[in-house]
């Protein structure tokens, strides 16, 4: 037994990790089926008791698809020709007649437009540079840039479609690239067609907003606080969910992170951190701190909390009329190293915008030399630029929002008044967020028009039908599996059985570890997969009985039958295995689906096929001294 307690351990070990991943996922179920027992303020108590287990089982468990959800999975496709035609500098017969040619030829060729543009200027022996940026660049120089700021209009897009995605509320998004202009968007759980056309081809807003005054924003914020604490001394519902998974930080240190004493340091006193909740239930979720003054921090798992709050009537009438609530686009991690929490940013500025983007002629993210941190540089046109110098002299040392689609992803404080159009943003962490800044600012000056080239419906029955429909057609495909193996292979294919229900467990825990989603494709992938492992004792027992043919001992038959088979099951399986990248690295949509499903089968059905079925058979046989039944 000693000699086998390194795999067991190791076994063990999957098992316990695979149940942890998988937990979720019931969780999930469990609570969800809990929940539909429920109805009107039964319903409403529960999603308040339970609100951090359903939003955490809901991010951890395992996806599903569209065909097995229900929603929507729209393709977009960037207008790259009306782009390059925005980008001229100017445009005469001749170039008007270039353009047909291009749009006539770009709908038959699998070439890109910038490519068939340039053709059409050299056969014409035409200087690019008469129509694009200066008379001195040449071709190459032109086309590089057209197929740059090409590539760009496709982030662009992307960024403005996941924005807007994440606003709507839709959970479990998927938003992809597909090739060189096409960007795919799946939608669970969306049924309006009006509202998914008008939310993805609406042309992007981008705004320059004043945040209040530090002194104003609190005062506001102390008024919310205090009305929702008289609310929530009469509203029993109201003050339980305020409690429900709340963690309040302690405002002395001004710390965002969950407090690791019981008592909370107060100008009141200290507080545990049950009193502070229900005496600052603004404050114990929007974080007001020194170091971050003027804004309030609100962990991600309180966004949805202090966003019902703000949205309640009695809160809307202590917000004065000129000023809101603006989220940012992205969540920032703070607190101790290895005990970091996600942030977002919640802005109060000015409702109405101090200048709109389609003043931006151009934007482009760099490494400022000097101190080697990126910036982003900002042009504006000759309206702009009177305005920008108007807007920045006046409010000096004062922070301005730059918004697109009512989201934040840059708050520079004004150093100086800024005249000539030509800004300087500092202040960016990485190059990331310097580039991502770019985009949001090109947003709105070169928009590119997104065409919506496909749209396909999932209601939810058809969606729960693929599932009843895949889990009957799965538990059938099982049972005569594990009924062939079980009459064949006698105690054989008991212990293949045995390892079968490992393999479809460690499965689904790798797909639930790496937030795959499961489709009616992957499902077929599964089915697959457990041919795949039954293979693998089919080649080890055919093998073993040789070798017991030829009279050899139980030992050694199976010692040689695993052995000798190898070869072949690693060989089978590889070429499988490689087949399954090449669909998932070319293939979309289902086929990927099917796909992974297929690559992660591959290996732990190895890993059942040869390891646990080993362990098994070695330890029958050390114990018994006999052989084992294969049939």
């Amino acid at each position: 037994m000693k000699k086998y307690v390194t795999r067991i351990v190791i076994i063990a070990a999957c098992v316990v990790v695979a149940v942890y991943y998988l937990f979720p996922t019931w969780r999930d179920y469990d609570l969800h089926r809990q929940l539909k027992t429920l109805s009107g303020t039964d319903s409403l108590q529960f999603v308040a008791d339970h609100d951090l287990g359903l939003r955490d089982a809901r991010a951890r468990r395992i996806k599903l698809g569209l065909d097995l959800q229900g929603g929507m999975r729209v393709v977009l496709e960037v207008n790259v020709l009306k782009l390059i035609e925005d980008l001229a500098k100017n445009r005469d017969d001749v170039f008007t007649q270039i353009m047909n040619e291009v749009r006539a030829e770009a709908g038959t060729s699998e070439e890109s437009p910038v490519l068939l543009l340039r053709r059409k200027f050299e056969s014409r022996q035409i200087r690019m540079s008469r129509y694009y940026r200066n008379l001195r660049d040449n071709n190459d120089d032109i086309f590089k840039f057209l197929q740059d700021e090409s590539t760009k209009a496709i982030d662009r897009g992307m960024e403005i479609v996941r924005n807007r995605v994440d606003q709507y509320g839709v959970s479990e998004p998927s938003i992809q690239k597909l090739g060189g202009t096409r960007i795919i968007v799946e939608l669970p759980g969306v049924t309006s067609e009006a509202e998914v056309r008008g939310l993805l081809q609406a042309t992007a807003l981008l705004e320059f907003k004043l945040l209040k005054e530090p002194d104003v924003t609190y005062r506001i914020a102390e008024g919310i606080d205090k009305l929702l604490a008289a609310s929530a001394r009469t509203d029993t519902l109201l003050a339980d969910s305020l409690l429900a998974g709340t963690t309040a930080p302690d405002t002395s240190r001004g710390d965002t992170a969950k407090a690791e004493t019981t008592k909370i340091s107060t100008p009141e006193g200290e507080l545990s951190q049950e009193e502070f909740t229900r005496k600052h239930p603004f404050f114990s979720t929007a974080i007001y701190t020194e170091q971050f003054k003027g804004v309030f921090l609100v962990a991600e798992d309180n966004k949805l909390k202090v966003r019902r709050l703000l949205e309640r009537e009695d809160v809307k009438k202590v917000i004065p009329n000129d000023m809101e609530f603006i989220w940012s686009a992205k969540t920032q991690l703070l607190g101790e190293r290895g005990q970091e929490k996600k942030f977002f940013t919640l802005y109060p500025v000015k409702k109405n915008a101090e200048l709109t983007g389609g003043v931006i002629v151009n934007a482009k993210w760099q490494i400022d030399p000097s101190y080697n941190r990126p910036i982003v540089t900002m042009e504006m046109n000759n309206e702009g630029s009177r305005e920008w110098a108007r807007i920045t002299g006046a409010n000096i040392n004062k922070r301005i929002a730059i918004v697109m689609d009512n989201a934040v992803f840059s708050a520079p404080n004004v150093l100086t008044k800024i005249t000539g159009g030509h800004s300087q943003i500092e202040g960016m962490e990485s190059e990331a967020e310097a580039k991502l800044l770019e985009i949001v600012l090109k947003a709105g000056a070169l928009p590119a028009p997104v065409d919506m080239i496909e749209q396909r419906s999932v209601g939810p029955s058809l969606g729960e039908d693929s599932i009843r429909a895949g889990v009957m057609s799965s538990a059938i495909a099982i049972g005569l599996t594990i009924l062939f193996m079980a009459v064949y292979y006698r105690t054989g294919g008991g212990v293949a059985d045995f390892a079968l229900v490992f393999t479809v467990i460690f499965l689904l825990a790798v797909l639930a570890a790496f937030q795959g989603t499961l489709t009616m494709p992957g499902i077929a992938g599964i089915i697959l997969t457990l041919a795949v492992a039954v293979d693998a004792n089919v080649l080890i027992y055919e093998r073993i009985r040789e070798e017991t043919a030829g009279g050899k001992t139980p030992r050694a038959a199976i010692d040689a039958g695993y052995s000798k088979a190898f070869t072949a099951i690693f060989d089978s399986n590889l070429t499988t295995l490689i087949t399954g990248v090449i669909l998932y690295q070319f293939g979309t949509g289902p086929v990927q689906g099917f796909a992974l499903t297929l690559m992660i089968g591959i290996v732990v059905s190895l890993f059942s096929a040869i390891v646990i079925t080993r362990v098994v058979f070695d330890m029958m046989v050390d114990r018994s001294g006999v052989a084992v039944n294969f049939g």
